[in-house]
C-alpha cells in the first residue's frame, strides 16, 4: 500500500488511542474521587429502598420471620390459586405447581417429541426451580395475579409448604418458616448440580 495512505490512517490510529487514554484517565480520577457526582439524581435513604429489597437469596438471605402449615396452606391455595393451577396444581392454565420435568427430561431426551397434550404446562415449579426459597420469593412478589404482594408472610410460608407437600418435598402435618425452608431439597438442584457447577449466591 503506498505510503501517502498509510500515514494517515497510522495518524488518525494514534490520535484514537490518545483520546482513549486520556478519558480512561479521566474515569479513573472520578472513580477515587468519592465527592465526585454526577448532579443526575437524589440517593434514595435505606426506608426508601427497604420495601423494593425482597428478594429472597438460595442461601436464606432476606427471608422473613413467620411460619405456615400444609393445611393451612391447602385453604389459601383454593382460595387464591386453584383457578390458575387447578385442583391438584397440574391443571392450568397456569404453569404446573408439581410434576413434569417439563420440556426436556435427561431419562428421556426424546420426550419433546412426544407431549400431545398441555405443552406449556410442562414448565413445573416442583421439579424444576432449584430452591425451594425461589417459590416463596416469587409468591411473595408476583401472587396472586390478580393482587400481587397482598399475602402476609406468613400466608407465603403456607402456601410453599402446600407446593411442596403437592410435590412430595414436605409431610401434610409439616409446618414450613425460615429455618425449615433451607432444609427442603429440590429435585431441580440435584439435576442442575450433576449437570453445571454449583454457584454460591
Amino acid at each position: 500500500m503506498p505510503s501517502r495512505f498509510l500515514y494517515p490512517r497510522c495518524l488518525k490510529f494514534m490520535l484514537s488511542c490518545l483520546l482513549l487514554v486520556t478519558a480512561l484517565g479521566q474515569v479513573a480520577a472520578y472513580a477515587d474521587d468519592a465527592t465526585y457526582t454526577t448532579d443526575l439524581g437524589v440517593a434514595l435513604s435505606p426506608s426508601e429502598v427497604s420495601p423494593y429489597e425482597i428478594t429472597i437469596f438460595p442461601s436464606g438471605k432476606n427471608l422473613p420471620e413467620g411460619k405456615g402449615s400444609v393445611k393451612q396452606g391447602e385453604g389459601l391455595y383454593q382460595n387464591h390459586c386453584m383457578m390458575c393451577h387447578g385442583e391438584e396444581g397440574d391443571e392450568g392454565p397456569a404453569a404446573r405447581l408439581k410434576g413434569s420435568d417439563g420440556w426436556f427430561s435427561f431419562s428421556d431426551p426424546l420426550r419433546v417429541l412426544r407431549i400431545d397434550k398441555y405443552p406449556i404446562l410442562l414448565i413445573s415449579v416442583g421439579s424444576l426451580w432449584p430452591y425451594a426459597t425461589s417459590i416463596f420469593d416469587y409468591i411473595r412478589r408476583a401472587m396472586p395475579h390478580y393482587a400481587p404482594k397482598s399475602l402476609s408472610n406468613d400466608e407465603v410460608y403456607a402456601l410453599t409448604a402446600y407446593i411442596l407437600y403437592l410435590n412430595d418435598l414436605l409431610a401434610k402435618e409439616s409446618v414450613l418458616n425460615e429455618e425449615t425452608i433451607l432444609d427442603i431439597s429440590m429435585p431441580g438442584k440435584q439435576r442442575s448440580v450433576s449437570a453445571w457447577p454449583e454457584i454460591e449466591l
